[in-house]
């Protein structure tokens, strides 16, 4: 059997041998006339010649044609000119131009029938997305080239060493067991940009400090700057994904500006491709995702350019959990997932207070309410606050969206999401200063933990900071002490006018960072609990207390000791904690002293 014929029917090889005769009548035949207009059909004939008869070019293909060969010999059938011609124009249509391929095939990379494939990744990036999600990228797809790219130098050469500049359980084997093979660290942004098929854009989003939508809405600036490079060195096709958590039509701003740009051999297609990993689990939630999302347009470009970011995912995540969506879909589920885990956050710090008020136990209702299975127990964990990089932001983000989009009504249900996260803060604070007979001016007290939870060093919103600032308003002195957190980020943290109130120098005389937790803790009046490092667990609190001023006090915000309670008192320690009474006292001022929050002024309809 022809190896040809199951592309071909009976009648559509009448119709070839029909339009043969005729055209050749008339002199003006055109064998494209008689190909399966099939692009992939078109593929799969000149790659079935090429394996069938082993050749290496194009070549040796063409002197193999019937009808063109010397070799033949015998008298050709019409059948067999037929099929000649037809395989002819196959191979001059795959050899042709690029500039007469048109814009949505120039320069792409293809593998089996059609489909783009990713050799190459440019991040741009190297912060707590791009790093760890690059490297775990290379670690799965040993024949893909992962390059992630910064202008920070001192970051890409910590990159680059033995120290990495960010902490995750897990990160440093993995970086390790591909750095220099298939994983690489760079400051040449173009270059890599250049040689990339896939450009993903992994830079920070912070909220805007100034301006419309100050302290709200998200600054783009970083965002923009990538567009225009990436459209300023490219050339060819390529896939530019959005990995950095931004507002709804992000991607809308960065395809204006491609389109703004644009060169006759350019073609970039615009994908959104959100990260859902935790810090702490990062490398885990990647290894292990509970979904992947792909944002693009619902046109068949790009389509193609989502079915080739999901393939590089496929090599280790089951396809069924690989959603594709628009790029509206996409942008707006970050979001919404986001604002839905710290809506569960405050939720429960809620429930947190009343029960403090009645003599209920949070950890306990947390667990009642978490047995239902339509609620589930996770993100149900009472504590002074959610922080880091996305929670407050993507929430604040969220509620500007809905004020711009003339929806007040639901822009304060999620403003009181972050009403909540401040209230329990300050509250947490007030606390404190109630215990210590209402004044802590002049008084050390020993903060552990400064991140913003536990297995990680970023300090990006660390509710730490604000119960800080409260205290620091108040004249104590802190010793504070993390087992990951730089010094120098500490007081960069604390020196920041939002927190300091405009007097930086104030700063160095009333914080000191220390090395040791039991440093930290002597001779303080008491000691406070901020992040959840389970060291803290394991404490020689006996020690502790001989070398604190009496009485003593632990304030555990992120109810790690509940299995020591007993145990503390019984040496010594006046015991307070969130969401639980441990301790009966009478407070020095109404409500521990907490001044009512006053909901936020309803702002004019944008």
């Amino acid at each position: 059997m022809n190896v040809f014929e199951p592309f071909f029917t009976d009648k559509a090889k009448v119709s070839s041998q029909t339009k043969m005769k005729e055209g050749m009548a008339e002199g003006g035949f055109d064998p494209c006339e008689c190909i399966c207009s099939h692009e992939h059909a078109m593929r799969r004939l000149i790659n079935l010649l090429r394996q069938s008869q082993s050749y290496c070019t194009d070549t040796e293909c063409l002197q193999e044609i019937p009808g063109l060969s010397s070799s033949v010999e015998g008298d050709l059938t019409l059948p067999m000119i037929i099929m000649g011609w037809l395989v002819l124009a196959v191979v001059l249509f795959l050899l042709r131009p690029a500039s007469l391929r048109g814009s949505t095939a120039s320069g792409k990379p293809t593998g089996p029938h059609g489909m783009v494939q990713i050799k190459k990744i440019c991040c741009i990036g190297a912060g707590y997305v791009g790093g760890p999600t690059c490297s775990v990228i290379a670690s799965m797809c040993p024949e893909i080239t992962v390059t992630v790219v910064d202008v920070n130098e001192s970051r890409i050469k910590a990159w680059n060493s033995e120290t990495l500049p960010i902490y995750e359980p897990g990160l440093n084997e993995v970086v390790m067991s591909c750095r220099g093979k298939n994983l690489f660290f760079s400051t040449d942004i173009d270059s890599a940009i250049k040689e990339a098929d896939l450009v993903f854009i992994s830079v920070n989003t912070p909220t805007k400090t100034y301006g419309m939508g100050k302290g709200r809405a998200a600054d783009l600036k970083f965002i923009e700057a990538c567009a225009r490079r990436i459209v300023e060195v490219s050339d060819g096709y390529k896939i530019v994904t959005e990995k950095s958590t931004v507002p709804v039509r992000a991607a809308e701003s960065i395809r204006r500006i491609f389109d703004a740009n644009t060169k006759p051999s350019l073609n970039l297609q615009v994908l959104s491709n959100p990260e859902f990993l935790a810090e702490g689990t990062a490398v885990k939630d990647l290894k292990e995702p509970d979904r992947v999302l792909i944002g693009g347009d619902e046109t068949p470009e790009g389509q193609r350019a989502i079915s080739a970011l999901s393939a590089v995912y496929e090599n280790w995540v089951p396809k069924s959990r690989i959603i594709t969506t628009n790029t509206w879909s996409s942008e707006l589920s970050k979001l919404a997932a986001n604002a839905f885990l710290a809506q569960r956050i405050s939720s429960i710090n809620s429930i947190s207070a009343l029960c403090e008020s009645t003599g209920a136990d949070v950890e306990e209702v947390a667990k009642a309410i978490g047995m239902d299975q339509r609620i589930g127990s996770k993100f149900l964990k009472a504590s002074v606050g959610f922080g880091g990089s996305c929670f407050q932001k993507d929430v604040l983000n969220l509620v500007y969206l809905c004020e711009v989009l003339n929806l007040p009504e639901v822009a304060s249900y999620w403003q009181q999401v972050i009403d909540m996260n401040e209230y329990q803060r300050k509250r947490f604070a007030c606390r404190i200063i109630d215990c210590l007979f209402n004044t802590v001016t002049g008084k050390k007290i020993a903060l552990l933990g400064f991140s913003f939870k536990k297995d990680t060093g970023d300090t990006r919103e660390s509710s730490t900071i604000y119960i800080s600032k409260y205290l620091m308003d108040e004249g104590a002195k802190l010793h504070i002490y993390d087992p990951k957190v730089l010094k120098e980020q500490i007081m960069l943290d604390l020196s920041q006018p939002s927190i300091s109130g405009d007097n930086p120098e104030r700063v160095s005389d009333l914080v000191t960072v220390t090395n040791d937790p039991y440093e930290a803790c002597e001779s303080a009046h008491a000691l406070v609990i901020c992040t959840e490092w389970d060291m803290f667990k394991d404490l020689d609190y006996e020690k502790i207390y001989s070398k604190m001023l009496k009485p003593a006090s632990i304030f555990d915000g992120r109810r790690v000791l509940d299995h020591l309670h007993v145990q503390l008192q019984n040496i010594g320690f006046q015991i307070e904690t969130i969401g639980k009474k441990v301790t009966t006292r009478i407070p020095f001022t109404p409500s521990g002293g907490v001044p009512r929050l006053e909901p936020p002024s309803k702002k004019a309809k944008a």
